[in-house]
């Protein structure tokens, strides 16, 4: 499989459209009005979604001022489907991006010299949703289903690796759950954080199944720079770190002012959608075994195996990428 996916440019993703959520950029700003403001410095941040609860934090961190605390004046574009967040970090026209693991390492291996800071979503919350009546409990026994996935992406080739997929047609993901609602015999990619919550008011019982818990578990929203960055401007790198992991620890903590500004910027999700979608994710935010304060912080190990099934995937050509050059260690 080839890698050029992930560095096509497509045009006009930065500003989401066809009904979708309003894509005008936030920031936060200095109070002019106040001669004594201090001046703050300009830095944009990318998502590579629409805003969700999966970039609860880095709101977080504009709504309550702790970027504004820090001396940083942070716009936060929004994405969409196919947002070219990799691209745009990769060239220096944002300053920063939210981007998953395995994208970072994909882009690293095309000579993209970018490296994760801050992972506040330790374990992966990608799912996929199956009915409950279907008696699907386990990823083995998704046989003789229409799978809807988009199976270009890393952790759908892993499951297209590891399963035997007996009697199993795979079809092109849609956003629309309807094709997935009326098939009791369907299967169909998402986020723990929003579509299992969609289905259930649809009427439907469904079930997650965690690719995570199946041993494809990348880094998810994690906050990243180019290599440039960080050797140049090191206080910004640690004010944005520092200022984002206060974010991430208000919104797990009180997310109600924060999902207010996400609804607002994105219609879609509504209030009730958002809570559920916090609810979901507050036990993917620290590794298991580990201490509340290692919120965001990567560990070489879960890079090496993220790395070594690229390579079984041959999305990586081996030895291609070194795991340590793919994050910053704190």
């Amino acid at each position: 499989m080839k890698l050029q996916h992930w560095f096509v440019f497509v045009a006009g993703t930065l500003l989401a459209g066809c009904g979708r959520p309003s894509s005008e950029a936030t920031s936060t700003a200095p109070d002019t009005s106040n001669t004594n403001a201090k001046m703050l410095e300009s830095v944009s941040l990318m998502l590579n979604w629409y805003p969700e609860a999966e970039h609860g934090g880095y709101y977080a961190a504009l709504v309550h001022g702790y970027f504004e605390e820090a001396g940083l004046d942070v716009t936060i574009i929004p994405g969409g489907p196919n947002a070219p967040v990799v691209q745009q970090a990769a060239r220096g026209a944002v300053d920063f991006g939210v981007a998953n693991a395995d994208q970072i390492a994909l882009a690293r291996a095309q000579d993209a010299k970018l490296t994760a800071l801050l992972a506040p979503l330790a374990n992966s919350p990608r799912c996929l949703l199956v009915h409950e009546d279907s008696g699907i409990e386990r990823f083995e026994q998704l046989q003789n289903v229409t799978m809807m996935m988009s199976r270009e992406h890393a952790w759908a080739q892993y499951l297209i690796a590891k399963l035997p997929l007996e009697g199993v047609k795979i079809v092109p993901n849609t956003a629309s759950l309807a094709p997935f609602l009326a098939d009791p015999r369907a299967a169909k990619q998402g986020y723990i954080i929003s579509e299992p919550f969609v289905a259930k008011k649809e009427g439907a019982a469904v079930r997650s199944l965690l690719v995570a818990d199946f041993g494809f578990n990348p880094y998810t929203s994690l906050l990243m720079t180019r290599d440039e960055t960080i050797s140049q401007r090191p206080e910004l790198i640690r004010k944005v770190i520092a200022a984002s992991r206060r974010g991430w620890e208000k919104y797990l903590a009180d997310p109600a002012a924060t999902n207010e500004r996400i609804h607002q910027l994105n219609l879609e999700m509504s209030l009730e959608v958002l809570d559920f979608g916090v609810q979901a994710i507050k036990e993917h935010c620290i590794e298991s075994g580990t201490r509340p304060d290692n919120l965001g912080r990567m560990t070489i190990e879960r890079w090496t195996t993220l790395v070594s099934q690229l390579e079984e995937l041959k999305l990586l050509e081996p030895g291609s990428v070194a795991p340590a050059s793919l994050f910053l260690a704190e």
